[in-house]
């Protein structure tokens, strides 16, 4: 074989190798992706259904309902414009509590309840998620729905 074409075969095989590790590294990296959607895009239906995402946005006054045989919870989630009922099963954050912010990862089911895996509360007074906050911006600019006020966060 001339050193030529061996030359050809080794930079056709480093391609070939290179390309397939860029496959495989992209591949991960989409499957540990998790989005962020506020209850307002998930009644549009622009949330996935089969995949896990992140939702966000504030806990409705009055709506915990916990189990007393279990550690399984019920929630709303709301951005003031839209509601997500949400049920989570495990120990909730110190700091979760009605009208704080909260982010939960899970799935949406199809009666349109979110199962949540994962629950996490805003960490102090001034901390938001920027996705949360952004979401919250946008519905207070928009149409309250009826018996909801906007509550301005100090």
């Amino acid at each position: 074989m001339k050193p030529r074409t061996r030359r050809g075969l080794a930079i056709a095989a480093g391609l070939a190798t290179l390309g397939v590790a860029v496959m495989l590294v992209l591949k991960a990296f989409q499957s540990n992706l998790v989005f962020f959607f506020s209850p307002s895009q998930i009644a549009a239906n622009e949330a996935p259904r089969d995949r896990a995402f992140r939702i966000g946005g504030l806990v409705e006054e009055g709506s915990i309902k916990r189990d007393g045989q279990s550690l399984t919870v019920q929630f709303v989630v709301t951005d003031m414009a839209q509601r997500v009922p949400v049920t989570y099963t495990g120990m909730l954050p110190d700091l979760f509590k009605e009208g704080k912010g909260v982010v939960a990862q899970g799935k949406l089911g199809p009666d349109g309840v979110f199962r949540a895996e994962q629950v996490l509360a805003k960490h102090d007074e001034n901390y938001m998620p920027p996705e949360a906050a952004e979401a919250l911006e946008k519905a207070r600019h928009g149409q309250m729905p009826k018996g909801m006020t906007a509550k301005a966060e100090p």
